[in-house]
């Protein structure tokens, strides 16, 4: 089950909303579970034991963890040396068994299928285990709550990524009223919009590039196709987040915004400090920063860089284009902190010069999301030849690229203005207004008629 589903619109969260409306204000972490665990189980019933597991096993690990008493004098040296052991031995333990499980399903040879969302809610239990062990969270004593913000179906399956601090106090108290509804199903709107509207529809364009083969298109459609496949994951996953988002304030939490108009940035390295925001605020935290981050150096900066972006490839899958991707972005990055450091970054920012980075990462991020989205290397490289011109055409059909154009224009459009912060700006001065609100509504039902007419797409990074 997906949240741009019938199935999810028409019938579970209705019936969901319902009973958690009804639910008394002490039982509803227990209902948030029990409903999240029945969403997972639609998606991926085989998969729930080792949900399950996971949030037992990791449940006891952060209770076995000793809290460092702050009072003065309260342990000798020898029992707080004995504390530290024991706790870096349990945190040592869950880090080995949960990418230990990790790695097994992704990368072991004939496996069935990724359980649904493990590489999120590894990385979201991981967080809390270290910040348990760094003194930043208290424990969770509860075990329905450690489990509903563990499962909680909203960000369960696909993001953001929740640190534990940023939920714990709606855990055990939150508000859910008319108010917080109706902003929800707002934003919620806003990002089922992107989905079905914007990323499903450009998305037949890559979808057509594909099924032409890369050999017979020609150089324009070739960067017509990148681009298109650019717009369309950015839609689909900005679209996921946003619902998450808007699911989230409904029932009362505040969960973080994963995209900050990642295609207004000027470089690589702004992109991705836009870009699924919640998955490099992870890698930042812990990974780039406890390797020295850029406090040694630029060498040891760029090797702190490329561990961050190695892990970064391998997390996203096992073959060997996602590590040419993040290599791409690696070398990328590196070359943009020399260009910033000699001062050429700063001299285009000025007058007319200053549209040359927003053109240089227009040109380079389609190319690199060619590398993530072409699984196969072979194919890659037919791909990339086709973009620029270095491998011969096979039965090009002429004047290709025009007819794609003739038919895609408007969806290039408006997913270029969506793109930019007028949007973002536009949605928060009207979305209250009487007639912001009728055609949020006609919007949604507009969803829901193309779900129908089309059926359901999966969202692109469910494979993650």
């Amino acid at each position: 089950m997906i949240f741009s589903s019938i199935e999810f619109l028409l019938c579970f969260f209705p019936v969901f909303l319902l009973c958690y409306s009804l639910t008394p204000r002490k039982l509803k972490n227990a209902a948030l579970l029990l409903g999240s665990l029945i969403f997972y189980a639609f998606g991926d019933v085989r998969s729930l034991p080792i949900l399950m597991a996971s949030i037992l096993f990791n449940y006891f690990i952060g209770r076995g963890m000793a809290e460092p008493d702050r009072r003065k004098g309260a342990y000798g040296k020898r029992q707080k040396r004995r504390i530290e052991k024991k706790n870096r031995r349990l945190l040592a333990a869950a880090v080995v068994v949960n990418i230990g499980v990790l790695c097994l399903f992704k990368y072991l040879p004939g496996r069935a299928g990724l359980p649904l969302g493990i590489s999120f809610y590894t990385f979201q239990v991981l967080s809390y285990l270290i910040d348990v062990y760094r003194g930043e969270q208290k424990k969770e004593l509860s075990f329905v709550r450690f489990a509903a913000y563990i499962s909680m179906f909203p960000q369960l399956v696909s993001g953001p990524i929740v640190l534990y601090g940023e939920v714990r106090s709606k855990l055990w108290n939150r508000r859910f009223c008319a108010e917080t509804l109706q902003d929800g199903l707002k934003v919620f709107t806003a990002g089922l919009a992107a989905k079905v509207l914007l990323a499903d529809r450009i998305g037949i364009l890559w979808h057509d590039v594909q099924v032409t083969g890369f050999e017979s298109i020609s150089t324009p459609l070739a960067w017509l196709g990148a681009v298109a496949f650019s717009l369309k994951i950015y839609f689909d996953f900005y679209g996921y987040s946003l619902m998450a988002v808007g699911l989230g304030r409904i029932l009362g939490f505040e969960l973080p915004q994963n995209f900050r108009e990642p295609y207004m940035a000027v470089t690589v390295r702004d992109f991705y400090r836009r870009w699924h925001m919640t998955l490099g605020r992870w890698f930042c935290k812990y990974v780039y920063i406890p390797l020295g981050g850029s406090r040694n150096g630029e060498l040891r900066t760029a090797l702190s860089l490329l561990a961050v972006w190695f892990l970064t490839g391998i997390w996203h899958g096992s073959t060997a284009n996602f590590l040419i991707w993040s290599m791409m972005l690696w070398l990328l990055i590196v070359m943009e902190r020399q260009a910033e450091r000699a001062g050429i970054l700063k001299a285009l920012d000025r007058g007319a010069l200053r549209v040359i980075p927003h053109l240089y990462l227009w040109a380079v991020i389609p190319v690199t999301w060619i590398c993530f989205a072409v699984t196969d290397v072979s194919q890659l490289q037919v791909y990339l030849g086709r973009m620029f011109g270095l491998v011969q055409g096979l039965r090009v059909s002429a004047g290709d690229w025009r007819r794609a154009l003739e038919t895609y224009w408007y969806l290039f459009g408006a997913g270029f203005f969506a793109c930019t912060p007028i949007c973002r700006k536009l949605f928060r001065r009207w979305k209250d207004t009487p007639a912001g609100i009728v055609l949020l509504a006609a919007l949604f039902w507009l969803c829901v008629w193309r779900l129908q007419v089309e059926g359901k797409n999966p969202f692109m990074y469910f494979g993650f």
